[in-house]
């Protein structure tokens, strides 16, 4: 389900011998924007009362982990972009704790899925982290 959305499009990530140009065109940004997408959808299924308080949570978790990699990719200073991506790091660990939260409070059933890929974009922004502090 994570990855459900998975659709051709025009902003593909680029070969490795051409130069990236925009934020979508990175892999952990396309895996990161789906995630929200996922995100929208069970929280959809949230109890009413929880509107005003878990779902905002939820979201803006998911939220925050591609908007750091976009901004990341346009600062120029290695330091700055790894500021960015650490702080999109921060999000994973909080979005993870968010959907723990969910799943014991039985808002959600099954979170494997949803964490797998929590865990797959994690693994991706270290990868990141190490470009921009190598560089």
């Amino acid at each position: 389900m994570l990855f459900q959305h998975d659709r051709p499009r025009n902003n593909e990530e680029a070969p490795l011998s051409e130069k990236l140009t925009d934020f979508q065109q990175l892999n952990v940004w396309q895996k990161a924007h789906k995630l929200v997408l996922e995100v929208f959808e069970i929280t959809k299924k949230f109890p009413k009362d929880e509107r005003s308080e878990m779902v905002p949570l939820v979201r803006r978790a998911a939220m925050t982990i591609p908007t750091k990699i976009a901004e990341g990719f346009m600062r120029r200073h290695p330091k700055d972009k790894e500021l960015s991506y650490k702080m999109s790091q921060d999000a994973i660990e909080e979005l993870k704790y968010t959907l723990i939260l969910a799943r014991d409070l039985e808002y959600i059933k099954d979170t494997e899925e949803i964490l797998l890929g929590v865990d797959e974009v994690g693994r991706m922004l270290t990868g990141l982290v190490r470009s921009a502090r190598n560089k």
